[in-house]
């Protein structure tokens, strides 16, 4: 593409990934995200908790004078504290839905106008309770999200067999589930994540078409899935090239083309899309974001 990629998506970072010491909401906050503002190849940045009000509200500022859009991650609410969104267990799952809606009260605060999160682990032979439990949930954080104002719910597709087995999941149980919530509530959407699709054992175009009329958000991002014995293996977002890994600018170009033949890359209405990206080991993060910036310009080139 000869134009410009900023015209067809608002180009992202997800904060607490590049600097996953800042996951637990906690850590140097302020200081990251003040590097990711001072970048003007970002359009958008995704936060998740932060747990200092102070630091949130300083957190904000650096965000609003940087004009970046911004976007919600509540998925390390979930990951980091075990709690499941779809727990048979009704004690255990009124706790992640209350996580969650604290969650979406942080994201009004901070003018998100997205809000992720993620489904939980299941057993095989309850798997239909456990995603008749997801339905209710998720219609209960749409429910809420629309009481505090205009923020979208939004499910990322994850893997359901090789480290985080989620119970969504396969392209075709997340295009189910979808309809079920849509049918309801017109503030939900999908993320799909091109660093997740390897896992899924699909293709890009298995994995994306099923599901292209609900989403609202996509994610950039790497995994090695070739052998558990590797380094970087399952759902850890390496850097693309990555030795043994699944993604580099070819399937890059490939995801950006088909997002954009079915019009989620567009210029009437950009979404985020976001680089997933995780330092492995001690490697140096800004050098991971300059060199994920260079794929996406090759790949762009590319489409």
């Amino acid at each position: 593409m000869d134009e410009s990629i900023h015209k067809y998506m608002k180009v992202g970072l997800i904060h607490f990934m590049a600097y996953p010491e800042c996951g637990s909401g906690e850590g140097p906050i302020e200081e990251t995200l003040k590097k990711i503002a001072e970048d003007d190849y970002f359009d958008a940045v995704e936060i998740t908790w932060i747990k200092d009000k102070d630091v949130r509200n300083n957190a904000k500022k650096i965000i609003e004078k940087a004009k970046l859009a911004v976007a919600y991650g509540a998925q390390p609410r979930l990951l980091t504290t075990g709690l499941n969104i779809n727990d048979l267990n009704g004690e255990k799952r009124l706790e992640a839905l209350k996580t969650l809606k604290d969650g979406i009260d942080e994201a009004y605060e901070m003018k998100a106008k997205g809000f992720a999160f993620l489904s939980g682990k299941y057993n095989l032979d309850k798997k239909s309770e456990a995603f008749d439990a997801l339905v209710d949930s998720t219609k209960e954080l749409c429910k809420y999200a629309k009481s505090k104002g205009d923020i979208n719910v939004l499910l990322e597709v994850f893997d359901y067999d090789v480290d985080k087995k989620a119970l969504i999941g396969p392209a075709k149980l997340a295009k189910i589930f979808a309809e079920e919530i849509k049918s309801e509530y017109d503030n939900f959407g999908l993320i799909v994540d091109l660093s997740h699709i390897p896992l899924l054992h699909e293709t890009i175009e298995e994995s994306i078409l099923p599901v292209k009329e609900y989403i609202l958000h996509a994610h950039m991002g790497n995994c090695v899935i070739k052998d558990p014995s590797m380094e970087g293996y399952g759902d850890q977002h390496p850097r693309f090239g990555f030795p043994n890994s699944e993604c580099d600018v070819e399937e890059l170009t490939e995801y950006l083309r088909i997002l954009k033949f079915i019009g989620v890359l567009n210029k009437e209405n950009p979404p985020i899309v976001s680089f997933e990206i995780k330092p492995y080991k001690d490697e140096n993060p800004e050098a991971v974001i300059e060199g994920a910036k260079k794929v996406l310009n090759e790949a762009w080139a590319r489409v």
